[in-house]
């Protein structure tokens, strides 16, 4: 039951990054040349019509690193146990997705090919403790709603 727990959570995981990355690419109506919701089908005749626009690849990995990050914040809720390691295995799927888009498309500044090393990785992790924070606030008051009930002051 597990292994479909967290199977589901990856995978929810990538698509909530998926429609964070869709959405910001959508945000400057000047880059859209496709007519379908999310552009990876057409990724290369997109990256072919932004060539030297740098503010597309900023706002690609600025919304790719969030992203990843409310994409691990999803994947951690989901997954019962290691929450922070699942959450991170976003990252390092949508930096392995990254890389093969470099890789097969040669459109990208040297500043993007860089960066995407220093915002998919860390910012999955944030996201995962983010999670973990929030579940270790949620039992500590648990426990002290607990002793507060147990030891009612008159």
């Amino acid at each position: 039951m597990n292994f479909l727990r967290n199977t589901l959570g990856v995978l929810a995981g990538l698509t909530v990054a998926a429609l964070i990355i869709t959405l910001g690419v959508k945000i400057d109506s000047s880059w859209i040349t496709y007519k379908q919701f999310a552009p990876f089908s057409h990724w290369e005749l997109l990256l072919q019509s932004v060539q030297g626009k740098d503010s597309f690849y900023i706002a690609l990995l600025f919304f790719g690193g969030l992203g990843v990050t409310i994409g691990g914040v999803v994947t951690a809720m989901i997954v019962k146990y290691a929450k922070v390691a699942y959450a991170i295995l976003i990252g390092f799927i949508m930096l392995f997705i990254a890389m093969l888009d470099i890789i097969l498309y040669p459109y990208h500044p040297v500043f993007y090919k860089i960066s995407i090393f220093l915002i998919f990785f860390p910012f999955s992790w944030i996201g995962g403790k983010i999670t973990e924070v929030i579940y270790k606030r949620r039992e500590k008051r648990k426990k002290q709603l607990l002793v507060k009930n147990k030891n009612p002051q008159a």
